[in-house]
């Protein structure tokens, strides 16, 4: 057999002459990506996975909320808004001490995280949090880890300040297509997250942007929500595509369940679409079998979310994604 077909590290020759990365995909042809066989699409997917990955090796997020609940957001599918937490139990609770922060960081390094992201339920936070955010950047930069935080809108002096800390990544997801996005949050606009986005990527700091699928919303919303992403200036360094984790007590509680080679579809259009992004299989792995997880994989995923804990739902236990890799052939990137 050829060993190039076994080639298991980007090779540089090769990615030279692949196509140039687009910012101009239009909504049919990445409908068209989406109907074909699905065999071919994961077969395309692994194609162009290799010209810039590495198959074999899968980056490690951690995260942790720093701040928890009481969000004046009303997204659907969110324990922590204001307006859902009587149906859902969840208790708000303050900003963390930054010490604590640090600790949680150090842990997950151990465990083998590379990059530690840190979350608060807030529209936007309050300058008088921004000394205790920055804080936790350098604290945890310190440790020699990536750092990354989803705070929600952002002004210019804040992102400024952020970027002065050292923060390496900047979550802000567009969530869905701008078409459905008015069933899920009627408290931001669309143009809002775009606006932050913009914000974000003019500071210099990478962006984070994914969505979350099963919401509901068509198959033409999934590619709409890609299209988005694709087609923005620069491609997001990381795209999160999340599974919906259907919370009791949350408009989309009682929601149908996304088909799960429609996830897999999903995973490989957004790996065809953005290259070179680290594509991340996010919420809703506990769900997931090893199978689907490994198609996943297959199909383009580069990255997880490890941990026992995301934000306010369950994530795989550390030991259990580590046997998975064991299973698969993969190793932390």
């Amino acid at each position: 057999m050829n060993d190039s077909l076994l080639s298991t590290a980007p090779a540089a020759e090769t990615a030279q002459h692949s196509p140039a990365t687009r910012h101009d995909w239009h909504q049919q042809e990445i409908l068209e990506l989406f109907e074909l066989p699905l065999m071919d699409l994961l077969f395309e997917a692994q194609r162009v996975h290799r010209l810039w990955h590495d198959p074999n090796k899968v980056q490690l997020s951690q995260l942790i909320s720093i701040k928890t609940g009481g969000c004046a957001e009303d997204c659907a599918y969110c324990s922590q808004a204001a307006s859902h937490q009587k149906g859902t139990g969840l208790t708000a609770t303050k900003l963390l001490e930054v010490e604590r922060v640090v600790a949680a960081a150090r842990k997950a390094k151990s465990g083998g995280a590379s990059r530690y992201c840190m979350g608060a339920a807030w529209t936007s936070p309050k300058d008088r949090d921004m000394e205790t955010l920055v804080a936790m950047v350098e604290g945890v930069k310190a440790l020699g880890m990536e750092t990354c935080m989803t705070l929600g809108m952002l002004t210019d002096k804040q992102t400024a300040q952020l970027k002065d800390a050292g923060l390496d990544y900047y979550n802000h997801n567009v969530d869905t297509s701008e078409e459905y996005y008015g069933e899920i949050i009627t408290t931001r606009s669309y143009q809002d997250r775009l606006d932050t986005l913009a914000r974000v990527r003019h500071a210099g700091i990478n962006v984070c942007s994914g969505g979350i699928v099963g919401m509901g919303e068509a198959r033409e919303d999934r590619a709409g929500m890609l299209r988005t992403l694709a087609n923005l200036p620069q491609h997001p360094e990381s795209v999160p595509i999340n599974m919906l984790v259907a919370v009791p007590g949350t408009p989309l509680e009682n929601v149908e369940e996304l088909d799960p080679f429609e996830f897999v579809r999903t995973i490989a259009v957004a790996r065809i679409m953005m290259p070179t992004s680290e594509v991340r299989l996010s919420a809703g792995r506990q769900s997931m079998s090893e199978e689907l997880q490994a198609m996943c994989f297959f199909a383009g995923a580069s990255s997880i979310f490890y941990g026992e804990q995301l934000l306010t739902t369950p994530n795989p236990e550390n030991n259990k994604d580590l046997m998975l890799f064991k299973k698969l052939g993969l190793s932390p990137a």
